[in-house]
């Protein structure tokens, strides 16, 4: 199974005295491959690249559970090994600066996918949270076609309307949306409309539904039957071959403690100005709050009559397939 986007920063979990039950809960959640976030939503190259090592700290301690990917060849190996395959993400651009030959320094560094912004707008497009009128900048042009020709996947996950169609248009590979819901079943600024799905889908691409809050108006909790609606709105604009899950949660469960601590980061977010709207509720699903969440998911479709093709393509086989696509540089 195949999270397309996961615990950021995985790196942290190294090493401490929670590591031990971290590793337990990785091992037992099912999950073979997630991609996970370096640089956070505001990060600098400095505290970017600490975290990159970080990742490699944890790989170097655990080399018998962590794979980091550099090739699409990895994602089959580290299932061969048992190991957990590690895909290096951005989720913003603050790292990138207004320079697009980082792309290929942190495409040495194995990032393989990248975001041209986060919710705010940045020097090569426009985020979701600042209209959907301004898109791909001329820089932004010029890092979509470095991200094609290093194989980085380009994902247009907190991109705008504008920037999301500008970006699969610009793009000569096919483009990724690790993490998002459906405008269609509910409105709300980081859900794709189904014309930038079906253009995602027509290039190839993949999209992932997320776990978070936005799948629902913002008086209360969204549920399981919520993130089925999501997903199969989605798999009827796009087809089975264009669909997944990114769950935008860390592996584990929520607890009480937890909760406390996210709502006051959640404060934080919106101090920052870079909280989406309905960033008032913690973010998780309450029946879907254990590590093998993407299990339950699997049994929620087979039991809305999926198939068990369709069921692993959702699972993993789709954004594997859309790598394999894509980082062939």
């Amino acid at each position: 199974m195949l999270d397309g986007n996961s615990t950021p920063g995985i790196g942290g979990i190294c090493c401490s005295e929670d590591t031990a039950e971290a590793l337990k809960i990785v091992r037992e959640s099912g999950v073979t491959a997630m991609k996970t976030t370096m640089g956070g939503f505001e990060g600098s190259f400095e505290e970017t690249v600490a975290e990159i090592a970080a990742v490699q700290k944890l790989v170097g301690h655990f080399p018998d559970r962590f794979l980091r990917v550099a090739r699409h060849d990895d994602l089959d190996r580290a299932k061969r090994e048992q190991k957990l395959a590690l895909i290096l993400s951005f989720e913003a651009a603050s790292m990138l600066g207004d320079k697009p030959d980082r792309i290929e320094t942190f495409r040495n560094l194995d990032v393989l996918v990248m975001q041209l912004s986060y919710n705010r707008r940045s020097p090569f497009g426009c985020g979701c949270l600042d209209g959907d009128a301004d898109g791909v900048t001329s820089l932004g042009r010029e890092a979509i076609a470095r991200m094609n020709a290093l194989g980085v996947a380009l994902d247009l996950s907190h991109a705008n309307v504008a920037t999301t169609m500008d970006g699969i248009a610009a793009s000569t590979k096919p483009v990724v949306i690790t993490h998002a819901g459906c405008r269609a079943v509910f409105d709300h600024p980081r859900n794709k409309n189904d014309r930038e799905m079906k253009a995602m889908a027509d290039k190839g691409g993949v999209m992932g539904i997320y776990m978070l809050p936005f799948l629902t108006e913002d008086t209360r909790q969204p549920m399981l039957a919520d993130f089925m609606r999501h997903l199969t709105h989605a798999l009827d604009v796009c087809g089975e071959d264009h669909v997944g899950i990114g769950t935008d949660l860390s592996v584990a469960a929520l607890t009480d403690e937890d909760i406390a601590y996210v709502m006051k980061y959640l404060e934080e977010r919106r101090k920052k100005g870079i909280a989406a709207p309905g960033e008032n509720r913690p973010l998780y699903i309450p029946d879907l709050n254990t590590p093998r969440r993407l299990e339950r998911v699997a049994d929620a479709m087979q039991k809305q009559g999926y198939g068990s093709r369709t069921i692993e393509k959702v699972l993993g086989l789709n954004f594997s397939r859309v790598y394999r696509d894509i980082w062939m540089a």
